[in-house]
């Protein structure tokens, strides 16, 4: 039973699928990133959403010089010097001069913004602060809901989708306290790959497909 609870459990579980999606991605994206920067010069990312422990395993980490700016609604506590934690607002970051980033990287934080316009005004200050950019977030019509690993509930009237995880253990094999689960309800506004196209229209756009199906949609200019 243990093992089905780890499989279906969030991405922050490293046994579960979420993390091994999380994993795979993020072997693309260094890809991707070691083919436009040179390993010896000083990089600085700013990570919008972004926690240290997702970038524990990377390969970037080796890079001397490196800096790493997580922006987040509340600042993280580390000790690691390559770490800079600082509270913020992804949708107007003043605090950063235009350009001032090698690169900003997102990981499945776009789609907690409420509505399409913050959703475009966390991409325009994306683009203003940072030379490259790595986008990633769930693609609306992949069949399976990635925030509570429920088909087709981005689909449904959200009274329903509230019912079925509050009061049934259907989500991740568990029952949602109701204030998680409005929460999310309230601030999760899923994106297709128009929407994508629109916000980042210069930018290359990468389709994570599972099972031929497109799982999730990152755009980068990388």
């Amino acid at each position: 039973m243990s093992f089905i609870l780890d499989l279906f459990d969030s991405s922050d579980n490293p046994k579960s699928l979420g993390a091994k999606f999380r994993g795979g991605r993020q072997k693309m994206f260094e890809t991707l990133f070691f083919q436009n920067f040179n390993s010896e010069q000083s990089i600085k990312i700013l990570d919008v959403g972004g926690y240290s422990n997702f970038w524990k395993n990377s390969a970037l980490l080796q890079i001397p010089g490196l800096e790493i700016t997580l922006l987040n609604l509340q600042a993280e506590k580390t000790s690691n010097p390559i770490f800079n934690s600082l509270k913020g607002d992804a949708t107007h970051m003043p605090e950063f001069e235009s350009q001032s980033f090698d690169l900003v990287f997102s990981n499945s934080v776009i789609e907690h913004l409420y509505t399409f316009e913050n959703q475009q005004k966390m991409a325009k200050e994306i683009l203003r602060v940072g030379k490259k950019h790595f986008i990633q977030t769930p693609n609306k019509f992949f069949p399976i809901e990635a925030h509570y690993a429920l088909p087709f509930a981005q689909f449904m009237p959200k009274s329903w989708v509230f019912y079925l995880l509050t009061k049934t253990k259907l989500s991740r094999l568990h029952a949602w306290e109701p204030e998680a689960a409005q929460q999310y309800l309230d601030e999760i506004r899923l994106l297709d790959e128009g929407e994508v196209k629109a916000l980042f229209p210069q930018s290359s756009i990468y389709r994570e497909k599972v099972m031929g199906l497109c799982k999730s949609i990152v755009a980068h200019n990388l």
